[in-house]
């Protein structure tokens, strides 16, 4: 079958005023939304406040299993489900992050779903928006002006420069520039010193624009971000070189979500995206406040696997957001799966294995305790879980059935979903399997029983004792090693007062272990921590378990090469 583009589906979607779809979510255009075109609007945090008696719609989180480096489909079927609810009657919201231009000129791809789930203008959605990365890049870099420009003049705080932590960030993916040295040439071009850059999306100010909970919350998380320490030992903070409120004024508009809609006119805030490696890795907070109040549900999403984007949702947003989630959809594919048994190669840019795509229910069997595994880590939390199967053109029924068995032996429902060529008539049996699961359990919850939302680990728990909560209970890991470096860094957190912070563990996406090589649902192995960092500003500490890119490389052939202009102006080569 031959299908569109994403960009050519994109582009030929009918699109409503966004003034339309604010008010089918209760906002009112005047007061509640400022427009960027005619189709993308912000939404003023206002709303939060005035739409807080409205009724509380049900909230889900799409998170999945282990993915290949191909991404299994989270946003698509975010996007799809939300369209789906339409199709029986009731109405939805989704929440999304932004996508970072790095991965889109790179391999990766967009962030706005694909096929006929989409949200829509999708070149507006993955290049530029409304400039938030943007504000983010400029805040966090105005903070490392200021930090080296105290260094020159005088350095009156006493800041030991190799203890500098906090280097520079842009929203392009280049290797170049992973270490580099500052301060060349004359004594008057500054403190020559070891830095580096990030990727935007890595940069603590991108967590900290997700989790602020309001304006004032993000002007003082800004403020305490720690920057490095002095020639005593005591962490020097943002408000310390007076940065913080220079950063709170650049984002002060970035604060505030952006509102599209998908392919078929349902409404979807997009905003924030936090590197899923080192931090949360989802949309905001803000966001979710503002969509819990617009509909009948809210559907949201959690980046990579739920060993990683579930944990820190449940751990880390839903403590500050202060919203208890209804249940979680763990997305699967057949080709996942199969990797997951071990006996196949995916690689990014590569075309798959010619024998990965030949009907094998047995093979996805062997793969399917990744599945059991992650199913058990949103149970871990108490909310009930249904599996969405992401259906590629190539699976086969016997495939599909061997994914509903695996789901049934662990309690949880399951629907095949073709959302992508079928757009939110395509996620319906998903749509229903979900309202049901969500109806059941607040049966149960009547009579005494069902699941109950829960953190895993109280914040009062030391940093280590969380670190090997989440290790044994949602790794599976047999214990926890620390380097040297790593137990100073934990018991120097403890003394300056981070130990109340939660836990946000650093470590490889492609695996449940820290190791992308192990498959499946390892055992029998432990978690090794070469080194703790806190982001005291986002508000958790993370431990590093394994090699971090914080700054990604572009491949031989990226998809900037095919990414242009038409004699008319259109973007083409997106997708």
């Amino acid at each position: 079958m031959n299908m569109l583009t994403n960009l050519e589906i994109a582009r030929g979607a009918k699109l409503l005023p966004i003034e339309e779809v604010g008010r089918s979510m209760g906002l009112r255009e005047e007061r509640h939304l400022e427009p960027y075109g005619r189709h993308v609007a912000k939404v003023d945090l206002c709303a939060i406040e005035d739409l807080s008696e409205r009724p509380k719609a049900k909230y889900i989180l799409v998170s999945a299993i282990t993915p290949t480096p191909l991404g299994e489909g989270k946003t698509t079927t975010t996007v799809g489900l939300g369209q789906a609810f339409s199709h029986i009657g009731k109405r939805a919201t989704i929440a999304i992050r932004q996508a970072s231009m790095g991965p889109a000129f790179g391999i990766k791809g967009g962030a706005a779903g694909g096929g006929y789930s989409q949200v829509v203008p999708m070149e507006r959605l993955n290049l530029h928006l409304t400039g938030d990365l943007h504000a983010v890049t400029e805040a966090h870099n105005m903070l490392a002006a200021m930090i080296d420009n105290h260094l020159y003049h005088g350095n009156g705080l006493g800041i030991e420069p190799h203890s500098i932590s906090w280097r520079r960030v842009m929203d392009v993916n280049d290797r170049s520039l992973r270490n580099i040295v500052i301060g060349l040439g004359a004594r008057t071009d500054g403190v020559p010193r070891q830095s580096g850059f990030d990727i935007t999306a890595a940069s603590e100010v991108m967590a900290i624009l997700a989790l602020a909970s309001s304006l004032e919350d993000l002007r003082e998380r800004l403020g305490r971000i720690v920057i490095g320490h002095n020639r005593e030992g005591n962490p020097v903070s943002a408000e310390d070189v007076r940065g913080a409120g220079a950063m709170a004024v650049i984002l002060k508009e970035a604060i505030k979500p952006n509102l599209m809609q998908t392919l078929e006119g349902t409404p979807a805030l997009v905003h924030a995206g936090p590197f899923g490696n080192i931090a949360t890795g989802n949309s905001s907070v803000v966001a979710d406040l503002i969509g819990i109040r617009t509909a009948d549900y809210l559907i949201t999403e959690a980046g990579f696997g739920a060993d990683m984007g579930a944990e820190r949702f449940f751990n880390i947003k839903c403590r500050i957001s202060g919203l208890e989630p209804d249940a979680a959809v763990v997305v699967a594919t057949v080709r996942a799966l199969k990797a997951h048994s071990g006996r196949y190669q995916i690689k990014a840019g590569a075309p798959l294995p010619e024998e990965l795509l030949e009907e094998n229910p047995q093979d996805v069997l062997a793969g399917a305790e990744n599945l059991k595994k992650q199913i058990e880590n949103i149970k871990l939390h108490g909310v009930p879980a249904v599996v969405a199967i992401n259906a590629f053109p190539t699976d086969h029924p016997s495939e599909h059935k061997a994914i509903e068995e695996a789901a049934k032996e662990v309690g949880a429902r399951c629907a095949v979903c073709r959302h992508f060529t079928e757009g939110g008539k395509g996620a319906v049996e998903l749509a229903r399997a979900l309202e049901e699961t969500i109806e059941e359990n607040e049966r149960e919850r009547r009579r005494g029983g069902g699941g109950s939302f829960r953190f895993l680990y109280p914040l009062e728990m030391p940093l280590k004792q969380k670190i090997e909560t989440i290790a044994r209970e949602v790794y599976g890991a047999e214990g926890v090693e620390y380097d040297a470096e790593a137990l100073r860094a934990l018991e120097g957190f403890e003394r300056a007062g981070f130990g109340r912070l939660p836990v946000c563990l650093a470590k490889t996406h492609l695996s449940l272990s820290s190791d992308p090589a192990l498959k499946g649902a390892p055992r029998g192995w432990k978690l090794s921590v070469r080194e703790v960092r806190a982001s005291v500003g986002a508000g958790f500490i993370y431990p590093i378990c394994g090699q971090m890119r914080t700054m990604p490389g572009l491949s031989a052939h990226p998809a900037a090469e095919r990414i242009d202009l038409d004699g008319e102006g259109n973007v083409v080569g997106l997708f």
